[in-house]
This record gives C-alpha cells, sequence and structure tokens, in this order.
C-alpha cells in the first residue's frame, strides 16, 4: 500500500475511532453532568495537570521517538517498554506520597484518596504505550477504534450506574479505571506483540536523546495547558472549576477531536516524507487548510447557540457556563496550526527547538496569567485569545522556515476562510435573534434550525468562492 493510500485509510480510521469514541463519550459525559454536581467535576479538573505530568514523565517522549525511527526492531521496542513500565510506577509512587499536599493546596480533604485511586490508571496505560506507539506507526489505527469503542462503552456504563446510586465523584473515579484496564488488556490479546526481558543500553540512550527533549516540552504543556484549572481550583470555588472545565471540555471536543485524529496520521505521514520540503509543504497547506475551513465555522455556531445548547444538554444548573464557553471558542479555533507547525519541528528532528519555543511560550502565558489574575475569571479566560495568537505567530515563524512556507504566506492562505465564516456567523446571529423575538422557537428548533442554515449558507459561499478546502475535499472523497 502507496503512502498515499495508507493516509487516506488512516484519515478514515482514525476520524472514525475519534468520533465514534468521542461522541460515545460525550453521551456519557452529558448523562454524568446531569446526575452530578459541577463541584464534584471540578474535583476531578483539579487533577488534570498531575494526571498530565504523570504521563509525560511516564513515557518519556521514548513512544515518539519509536513512530519516528525507521525501522525499530525488538530490542527497540522491548527496552522503551520496560523503561515506560518502571517510569510509571515511580510516577504513581511520587503522587501517592505526595496527594495529601496537593489536597492541602487545594483546600480539598478528599482529593487525597481520589489521587490514590484514580492515578493507579498511570500505571495501567504504562502496560500499552508501546502497543499503541506499533500500531500508530503501522497507521493500523482500524484496530485502535475496535479495542477503544468497548472500552468506554462499558467504563460510561460503570460511572452512569454508580452516580446514579449516589457515589458521586467516586463515580467518575472507576469510570476511568475501567476503561483504562479493558482498553490495556484488549492490546495484549489483539495486537500479537510481547516484551521480551530485554533493556538495551545503545537503544535506550538513542531514543532517550530524542525523548528527553519532547518530555520536557510534554511536562511544560500539559503543566501550562493545565495550569487555568490550577490557577482557578487554587483561587475560586470547585463549582467554578467544574463550570470552566466542562466548558473548555465541550469547546474542544471538535476541534481536539480532528486535531488528534489527524495528528496520529500525518506525524508518521511527516515523517514519511521528511527530506523532500516540497512534498512537505504541500501536504501541509492542504491539511491547514482543510483543517481551518471546517473547525472555524463549528467554534463560532457553537458560540452562537451557546445557551439553549446548554440548557438542552445540561439543564439549567449549569447555564452559568455560558458565557466562559463563548469567550473559549475564540481561542480554539487557531489551536489545529499550533499543533500542525509543531509537527513540522518533530519530523525535522529539532526537538531542540520544539522545547525552547515551548519555554518562551510558558512564560507568556505566566505573565499573562499573573497580569489577568486581577481581574478575576474572566481576565483568565480573555486572555487565552492573546496567548493563541502569540503562540501561533512562534510556532507559524519557526516551523514555516524549515520547509519555506513564510507565516505571510500561511496567514494569506487562512484569512478568506475566518472571514468568510465570520461574515455567515453574523447572518446566523441575526436568524437566531429574529427566531428568539418573533417565532418564540424552542431550544431544539434553534440549534438545528441555526445549525442548518449557517452549514448550507457556508458550503454554498465556499463552493461559490472556490475555496481550496472545497476542491481538495470534493477530490478526495472522489478518490482523485
Amino acid at each position: 500500500m502507496s503512502l498515499q493510500q495508507k493516509t487516506i485509510s488512516g484519515i478514515f480510521w482514525t476520524f472514525s475511532q475519534q468520533f465514534s469514541v468521542q461522541l460515545i463519550n460525550f453521551i456519557v459525559q452529558i448523562v454524568l453532568a446531569r446526575l452530578l454536581l459541577p463541584s464534584e467535576f471540578g474535583l476531578i479538573a483539579m487533577l488534570t495537570v498531575f494526571i498530565g505530568i504523570g504521563n509525560s514523565l511516564m513515557d518519556s517522549g521514548l513512544t515518539t521517538s519509536l513512530i519516528r525511527t525507521g525501522e525499530p526492531d525488538q530490542r527497540d521496542y522491548s527496552t522503551v517498554f520496560f523503561m515506560n513500565l518502571i517510569g510509571s510506577a515511580v510516577v504513581y509512587a511520587i503522587l501517592f506520597l505526595t496527594a495529601p499536599f496537593i489536597a492541602l493546596f487545594y483546600k480539598q480533604d478528599l482529593l487525597t484518596n481520589i489521587i490514590r485511586v484514580y492515578m493507579i490508571s498511570i500505571i495501567i496505560r504504562g502496560f500499552v504505550g508501546v502497543q499503541t506507539a506499533r500500531l500508530t506507526k503501522e497507521m493500523n489505527f482500524r484496530i485502535q477504534m475496535l479495542m477503544q469503542i468497548p472500552s468506554v462503552i462499558i467504563g460510561g456504563i460503570v460511572g452512569i450506574v454508580l452516580a446514579r446510586a449516589g457515589y458521586g465523584v467516586w463515580s467518575l473515579v472507576w469510570m476511568e479505571l475501567t476503561q483504562s484496564f479493558l482498553f490495556t488488556i484488549q492490546h495484549w490479546f489483539r495486537t500479537g506483540w510481547y516484551p521480551e526481558w530485554i533493556i538495551d543500553k545503545e537503544k535506550l540512550k538513542h531514543h532517550f536523546k530524542f525523548g528527553y527533549k519532547i518530555t520536557l516540552s510534554g511536562l511544560l504543556n500539559t503543566l501550562f495547558n493545565n495550569i487555568y484549572n490550577l490557577v482557578i481550583g487554587k483561587y475560586f470555588s470547585a463549582t467554578q472549576l467544574g463550570f470552566y472545565n466542562r466548558a473548555d471540555m465541550i469547546r474542544m471536543l471538535p476541534v481536539q477531536n480532528v486535531s488528534t485524529a489527524l495528528n496520529k496520521v500525518t506525524y508518521p505521514m511527516f515523517a514519511a516524507i521528511q527530506n523532500d520540503n516540497v512534498k512537505l509543504k504541500m501536504a501541509y497547506k492542504k491539511l491547514m487548510l482543510q483543517v481551518i475551513f471546517w473547525i472555524t465555522p463549528a467554534m463560532i455556531f457553537l458560540g452562537i447557540i451557546a445557551e439553549p445548547l446548554f440548557r438542552f444538554l445540561l439543564t439549567e444548573k449549569w447555564l452559568p457556563i455560558v458565557p466562559y464557553f463563548r469567550i473559549l471558542c475564540v481561542s480554539a479555533a487557531l489551536y489545529p496550526l499550533q499543533v500542525y507547525n509543531l509537527n513540522i519541528l518533530y519530523v525535522k528532528g529539532r526537538s531542540d527547538l520544539f522545547l525552547r519555543l515551548e519555554i518562551i511560550k510558558k512564560i507568556i502565558i505566566a505573565l499573562g496569567i499573573l497580569c489577568s489574575l486581577p481581574f478575576g475569571i474572566y481576565g483568565l479566560l480573555y486572555v487565552q485569545i492573546v496567548i493563541s495568537v502569540i503562540s501561533f505567530y512562534i510556532n507559524t515563524f519557526y516551523s514555516g522556515r524549515m520547509i519555506d512556507y513564510s507565516i505571510k504566506e500561511q496567514v494569506r492562505d487562512i484569512i478568506p476562510t475566518f472571514v468568510l465564516a465570520i461574515a455567515i456567523g453574523f447572518i446566523a446571529y441575526y436568524l437566531d435573534h429574529f427566531a428568539v423575538s418573533y417565532l418564540r422557537a424552542n431550544d431544539i428548533f434553534r440549534i438545528a434550525g441555526i445549525g442548518l442554515a449557517y452549514l448550507g449558507i457556508y458550503l454554498c459561499a465556499g463552493y461559490y468562492l472556490r475555496m481550496p478546502a472545497i476542491t481538495d475535499f470534493r477530490q478526495l472523497i472522489l478518490k482523485k
């Protein structure tokens, strides 16, 4: 199978995996949000930074190095497997011992026991990192989907049953452990790979040399991706953190799903053509335009219908989430561009530059938070928009130079999509205002009606204007 065929097949199966899993997970989260309190979601949100740091330390960037390596053998895979396993045990021990201090930091005594149980998932996932890397390197996303779906379904059922039985926040803990355990067990039975008792020092040195920089970058990224949960959990209430966390989760649902799905496919694809800058630039440009064309209107539309959407899905008790959500939607539109620009640095082997850029961006984020904290939670939300623009510029400037795709050229390519999406957004906003003021439309009608109108007008305008993303999409569907 050619690289192009592998890529198209990979896109199909990884999108199938990502969206089917997230659809199931979204339904589960909606049911749980109706059964649990915002403060209970806030307690779990307080742990996200520690979960992310634990996963980064456990992996040490070694699996990323495996995917990038041309022809890894059993010695590569076994060495990385055992190092991941050792790392996961060490990380869990650290979190177990520091749990009381984390609980004291947040002034939430219940967190001590929650951390010690919830973090067992780090050890469980330590058994599956290499198998997942092998499947990703082979672009075998079909089997990943077939393993993840039953894990999410059964875990979701466990969470809902426990929530209905009155277990509160513990229903979220046991849901995570169930999903992790089932996902890991399936890998051991279905992937056909098992480690040998090998830890090769030379192989470890090779992968660690590349991976430790990715790990440091990942730690910074994890810390600052979750720093808002950390700050809000510390200086505001668990309920406010619950509102923020759910708003962030839902706004990132379309963005992160598309980004994660494409990232799984594009990283090995970019790696295969890393030495051909002409092909790399062409592939990156097509990908960027395609993602922006679909993500931008989705975020604008979600911002418009936020109030009826949350009232319909989560009930009235969650309506304070609406202003948080609308602000966060603005910064979400640039997220995919940052991810794909960083992939260029990965495949070019510039993990050193990647780390430097992450440090610069994190300093900017820290300064932004310090300056905005006196203005309350809304100051923290608005500063995210500013930071997303700055991060886009930094990532694009350096990665663009490596493939001769300057920031000026990239901005020129994406501006028409943003202008079109915003213009149609104004039309949709006034249609929604008309539906409420004169038609007295209910929430379902507003969501469905405005959604169909927005999508229809947007696609027709894009087709009439001959947007490159429409042309590329038609060619992909028609397999030209």
